[in-house]
């Protein structure tokens, strides 16, 4: 991890290319003059291991021009480079080497491609989407439906894609959370231990109940998106994390995503 005053220098850096950016015409607001603050910060707490590095948190705040010095800076984009048990990939590199696979931004998408867009020219680094195939998927939805919840659960909903219709038809899927959570208790052989045995026949009860009721095989169709009361996830990569009991065991899944897809 980079000292504070190299943090500083870095986040004064990003601003100036930020500013330089929006001054070719590419404004991200347009119609009102910001001025964007640039902070880089240390997150020690996240992270798995001690082989893992801590996490890095880059928080874009903008400010009105005509507005007073102490008027609040308002907070208009967060990302955060992060990795949770990231051993495989630490143990691999050269001593010296941050490397922190996994990025997670929140805003818009234009100060994501610029942020992204300095980081790629300022260090050996490559930013693309994270794609979550439906067998990461299936994983995802059967993993946290089974997951205990100190509160009212929303419904763990699945969202497939019908291939090669002249329309696009997408198909959702809604199941009570308690349903959900019972199917996989009564699946599930090892209490904290998932095969992929365990997570299609999960999904085949799913299929087989949906199609008993309306006479469609779910199965040919293409899992695109999960929800459940833990997190959401998309196949191009738009993850919600919604419960933060769980951060430490989503962000460890999509650090072994992550990492797959770079090796």
């Amino acid at each position: 991890g980079a000292p504070r005053p190299r943090l500083r220098d870095y986040a004064r850096l990003l601003g100036a290319f930020i500013a330089a950016e929006k001054h070719k015409g590419l404004a991200v607001e347009v119609g009102v003059e910001l001025d964007i603050k640039v902070a880089l910060s240390s997150l020690a707490d996240i992270r798995g291991s001690e082989l893992d590095q801590a996490a890095l948190l880059v928080q874009l705040s903008s400010r009105s021009r005509g507005s007073s010095r102490n008027s609040e800076d308002k907070p208009v984009w967060w990302g955060w480079f992060c990795s949770m048990f990231g051993d495989e990939l630490s143990e691999n590199v050269p001593e010296h080497f941050t490397c922190l696979p996994l990025f997670l931004s929140h805003g818009a998408e234009s100060y994501t491609a610029l942020v992204g867009s300095w980081f790629q020219k300022t260090f050996d680094c490559c930013f693309r989407r994270l794609a979550i195939s439906p067998l990461n998927l299936s994983w995802m939805v059967a993993m946290w439906a089974g997951c205990k919840l100190d509160r009212a659960a929303s419904a763990v909903e699945l969202v497939f894609s019908v291939p090669r219709l002249a329309q696009p038809l997408d198909i959702s899927y809604a199941i009570h959370p308690e349903d959900a959570k019972a199917l996989w208790d009564t699946v599930q052989k090892t209490p904290g231990e998932i095969t992929q045995e365990e997570v299609d026949v999960f999904m085949d009860c799913l299929y087989a109940h949906f199609h008993r009721h309306f006479k469609i095989h779910l199965s040919a169709a293409k899992l695109v998106k999960i929800s459940t009361a833990i997190a959401s996830a998309h196949c191009d990569g738009i993850v919600k994390i919604l419960h933060s009991q769980y951060l430490p065991g989503v962000l460890m899944l999509l650090t072994e995503l992550a990492i797959s897809q770079i090796q």
